[in-house]
């Protein structure tokens, strides 16, 4: 993808991959403890139900900022507005990193988790940015650091405990935001925010267009079964590998991120499906990748190969579908990108929240076999939701024939 000539000093090459590179830095927060929740549940001596709830509170946490933070993105200068937020996340980190108690753990995790949302500041702001026949792949771009953060998380989160101690997990990553505020500061452009409204009325018209927009709410509905499942998946895997017959740990735990690879080399590639027009196609497609990946996770229990290959196709469906959700929302309101960000993605995170509480709590009551099928259930919801978008499309052109025959 490269920039025309009207947007080439704002959206550069080198721009584009640092937008990618602190889109997986920033949500990476939000995913270290996964692979260390059983040593954080001894070190901190709570089970791992309660260890579990380290997850949920990163991504209610973020949900909030969603919520209440990125719809600032239409009203603010973006520049200070991310140099700001990342400045308080090193802080959360920080206090993360000396939590003497799980309970001071999660607050600082919290913290991170609300203001680590730069990400969804950033990410419509790329958009923005990029001219409209590229904006698909700029998207996919973006969101392929992203995922790749995500899923590297994990690795790395297992890789520095397993060195150093989860402690230092939480120094580094303080580390990373300190050097991203820098860098953001001096690279991201100068550009006037597209809404004069008041703050109040900022938050209300959230509601409006998501009233008004019948293709936002389906592709909510998309994303909150996506954040859901794949939510399920990675609080519960951690409990699956750390017991019997694997006993797995931290590191080779962690490890098991990078099989997700896979899933953030689908985001290009479904930015293009977008930038075609083969969206409603593509994410059956998607949707369809994901129910297979259940069903191979399902398994898991006697077979580690099923797990990794169950991973990299349960990721490319999520990853996927997530990608053609965004690029159609942000077509759908030019001036209120922000706003539409944080319908999407906070109800994304909230499900997400639901989803890892749900999934620890299959677990603790039917194990791995409980989780599998809790996934699978979200994933049908989704293939649900796509026949019924189906059905719509398809009456369509029957009642603009039918009209065009009277």
């Amino acid at each position: 993808m490269v920039p025309s000539a009207s947007r080439a000093s704002r959206l550069s090459p080198g721009l584009v991959r640092l937008l990618a590179v602190a889109c997986g830095a920033t949500v990476a927060n939000l995913y270290y403890a996964q692979p260390l929740l059983d040593t954080i549940a001894r070190a901190l001596h709570v089970s791992s139900g309660v260890a579990g709830l380290l997850v949920t509170s990163s991504q209610v946490g973020y949900a909030t900022g969603l919520v209440f933070i990125v719809p600032l993105g239409d009203l603010v200068d973006r520049r200070r507005m991310v140099c700001r937020l990342l400045l308080v996340t090193t802080l959360g980190l920080l206090l993360a990193a000396i939590a003497p108690s799980f309970w001071v753990l999660a607050l600082g995790v919290g913290v991170a988790g609300v203001t680590s949302v730069v990400a969804q500041v950033l990410i419509p702001f790329a958009s923005e940015l990029a001219d409209e026949e590229d904006r698909g792949s700029v998207v996919g771009v973006v969101m392929s650091g992203l995922l790749i953060g995500i899923l590297l998380a994990r690795t790395v989160s297992g890789l520095i405990a397993s060195a150093a101690g989860w402690r230092a997990v939480y120094y580094v990553g303080a580390g990373l935001m300190l050097s991203l505020t820098v860098a953001l500061w001096r690279a991201l452009p100068d550009v006037a925010p597209p809404s004069t409204l008041p703050y109040r009325q900022l938050l209300g018209s959230i509601g409006t267009l998501v009233r008004r927009e019948g293709a936002l709410r389906r592709r909510m509905a998309y994303g909150a079964m996506g954040m859901a499942t794949f939510s399920t998946l990675w609080t519960t895997l951690t409990f699956l590998l750390s017991r019997a017959p694997y006993s797995y740990g931290d590191a080779v735990i962690g490890l098991f991120g990078i099989a997700g690879l896979v899933g953030a080399g689908s985001a290009r590639f479904a930015g293009r499906l977008a930038d075609r027009g083969l969206t409603h196609r593509a994410t059956l497609g998607f949707w369809l990748a994901v129910l297979g990946g259940w069903g191979l996770l399902a398994l898991g229990t006697s077979s580690v190969v099923a797990i990794i290959a169950g991973l990299v196709l349960l990721d490319l469906g999520v990853q996927g579908q997530n990608i053609l959700n965004q690029a159609t929302i942000y077509a759908l309101a030019p001036d209120a990108r922000s706003r539409v960000t944080t319908a999407y993605m906070g109800n994304n995170f909230l499900f997400g929240a639901a989803g890892s509480a749900a999934g620890a709590a299959a677990f603790s009551a039917g194990g791995w076999d409980a989780v599998c099928a809790l996934g699978a259930g979200f994933t049908l919801v989704a293939l649900g939701c796509w026949l019924d978008e189906h059905r719509r499309i398809v009456a369509v052109p029957a009642v603009s024939s039918a009209q065009s025959s009277a």
